[in-house]
């Protein structure tokens, strides 16, 4: 079970934005993340309890930020409910779209399941609900993804299979790329893995 932590910063000027403290794993459903989001001051921010089914698909989604939670799921496409700080009100969102996207590093590792993209398979569009800091307010957003390299690299516990995907925004044209190894990302803008007290795990 990988156990570590995650620096995030804005990844156009470099602003520290906090922490995210995370433990996942491979389960019998599919896959789990965890984490506690603490600000560049060392207090509680938020969570993000994401579980993924067999195939990739989020089945359950549970976060909090800035006093707002959201819950979601894939249903007709993807389904959630925002909830306001005093909780007395909720509101319903529902987007044709194949899973959720935002600062947490889990929401690319998922990606990466839900897509299962083979080295040189050429780009895939995907469509994103973008829920953004700092109140979790859902964005609609298209992107695609290609697999371009995966490429083993020798450590202490055997080989680590590194894959680098080139992820492009589609509505501004700009590219970035993303390190991910087994279910930890390595590196992608704004994203930096701090620690890490255990090895990746690996798919089947």
């Amino acid at each position: 079970m990988p156990r570590g932590r995650y620096s995030l910063h804005d990844p156009h000027d470099h602003t520290p934005l906090g922490e995210e403290h995370f433990h996942c794993a491979p389960g019998p459903s599919g896959w789990r993340y965890v984490a506690q989001t603490t600000t560049p001051s060392g207090d509680h921010a938020g969570s993000v309890d994401l579980t993924l089914d067999a195939l990739g698909r989020p089945l359950r989604l549970e976060m909090h930020a800035g006093g707002w939670q959201v819950r979601g799921a894939a249903l007709d496409g993807v389904t959630w409910v925002r909830t306001d700080p005093t909780g007395t009100h909720a509101t319903e969102g529902n987007v044709p779209a194949h899973a959720f996207t935002g600062t947490s590093p889990a929401f690319l590792v998922a990606l990466t399941r839900l897509l299962r993209l083979a080295p040189g398979s050429g780009a895939t569009r995907v469509r994103l609900v973008a829920l953004t800091d700092p109140v979790l307010a859902p964005l609609t957003v298209d992107q695609s993804w290609a697999l371009l390299r995966s490429e083993a690299h020798p450590t202490d516990n055997g080989p680590l299979t590194v894959d680098e995907y080139q992820v492009t925004t589609l509505d501004t044209g700009e590219r970035h790329a993303v390190h991910i190894a087994g279910d930890v990302v390595l590196a992608a803008p704004g994203i930096e893995l701090e620690d890490l007290q255990s090895p990746p795990s690996t798919f089947a």
